[in-house]
């Protein structure tokens, strides 16, 4: 009876049993696409600006915003009065087109189109866009000066720019290894150079060895007249892994000096081939410049934490270090930077994601022909990922 009875139980739960089986196999299972679903959605870079208050507000020596208007303007130079015609200055930036065509139909379909504005870009085609970009903020703030580009010389760039000169160089310019070629190609550069300098000695001409993705918003030339000494330029920030950035190195254009640097780099490509391959494809320039300047036995890193340039001697190369806060000063992203832009800032570097904000930026100076105002749009953005 008692067998029975139990039975009974068992058959008069067994509906609730099944519901709740079902239940827990819900669970069980689709939580993780719901999850991923969530992960998905919050990691989805945005399509367009996300504005902030400008940070900085009421600090000194810190541009001032109110909207897209600059409150404080300093001592940005204008482009026709600033340059006043001394010795040349050249900027160099390596780039290169990994797509056969810039109308391949893989890079044009509409789920790999980026709009900015009012027009829309692939892959390819939002790249030449960065690099023209580059190239207007330059002939903007230095219209006397010239652009080099190295490139492989299976690309075929289609630009044709006044001061503009495409300049191929043999190299390994795979994703995995374009930080490695950059620095050959600048020593291949600097060397051609020392040798057309020994044949034809001439006109001095300096030069800014930089990434494609960079902004120049006021004129470079007091770099080479304030600092009359130094043979090559880093940029610097107080950061104890990576202090120093590669985006930005400038070189004096005398015999000796190009000998120097291109002996410099030739260290830093020995201690990245050495030291560093497995960061190849990002930062293994960055961490071989470090341990070139940290492993003389008397230089204070300490030095890296104030905002003020300095010159070392480095392996018999007078070094100026001047600070990425003013010369390679990075847009915030996510939470922000809470202390602001310099009011002098040189050099607005859109790195990684930040591309989007730099056509944006172009686009704004275009309509307001103000670089002040347009700074303020790149201090208020930076609250999310960008698209690209």
């Amino acid at each position: 009876m008692r067998s029975c009875g139990g039975w009974r139980r068992f058959l008069l739960y067994f509906p609730l049993l099944l519901i709740i089986f079902h239940i827990f196999s819900f669970f069980e299972f689709r939580p993780n696409s719901v999850m991923e679903a969530g992960a998905k959605k919050r990691n989805k870079k945005s399509d367009h600006l996300v504005l902030g208050p400008a940070a900085g507000r009421a600090l000194p020596n810190r541009l001032q915003c109110q909207g897209f208007k600059a409150l404080n303007k300093s001592h940005l130079l204008t482009s026709s009065s600033a340059y006043n015609g001394g010795d040349r200055i050249a900027f160099v930036t390596v780039f290169t087109i990994y797509n056969a065509s810039l109308y391949s139909h893989a890079d044009s379909k509409s789920s790999n189109l980026v709009t900015v504005g009012n027009v829309s870009y692939t892959k390819t085609e939002r790249s030449m866009a960065i690099l023209n970009v580059f190239i207007n903020f330059i002939q903007v703030t230095m219209p006397k000066s010239h652009v080099i580009i190295l490139t492989n010389p299976e690309s075929d760039l289609p630009l044709q720019r006044n001061r503009v000169t495409l300049y191929p160089i043999q190299g390994e310019y795979s994703r995995d290894k374009l930080m490695l070629q950059r620095i050959r190609s600048y020593i291949t550069f600097l060397n051609t150079r020392l040798k057309e300098l020994a044949q034809n000695p001439g006109r001095i001409t300096h030069y800014i060895f930089t990434d494609s993705d960079i902004a120049v918003v006021d004129d470079l030339e007091h770099i080479f007249q304030k600092f009359t000494k130094f043979h090559v330029a880093l940029t610097f920030r107080n950061n104890k892994e990576q202090p120093l950035n590669s985006g930005f190195i400038a070189v004096r254009g005398t015999p000796e000096s190009i000998l120097r640097a291109k002996t410099f780099l030739q260290e830093v490509l020995e201690v990245y081939t050495s030291k560093y391959m497995k960061a190849s494809r990002m930062l293994g320039d960055q961490l071989a410049l470090a341990w070139v300047i940290k492993s003389q036995p008397n230089f204070d890193v300490r030095r890296f934490k104030k905002v003020q340039a300095f010159v070392e001697e480095i392996g018999g190369a007078s070094v100026l270090f001047l600070p990425c806060a003013i010369y390679n000063w990075t847009p915030p992203e996510g939470a922000g930077q809470f202390r602001g832009m310099p009011l002098d800032v040189k050099v607005v570097h859109f790195k990684g994601s930040r591309k989007r904000l730099m056509l944006e930026s172009w686009d704004f100076f275009s309509s307001a022909s103000d670089i002040y105002d347009m700074l303020c749009l790149i201090l208020m953005s930076g609250r999310t990922k960008y698209d690209f």
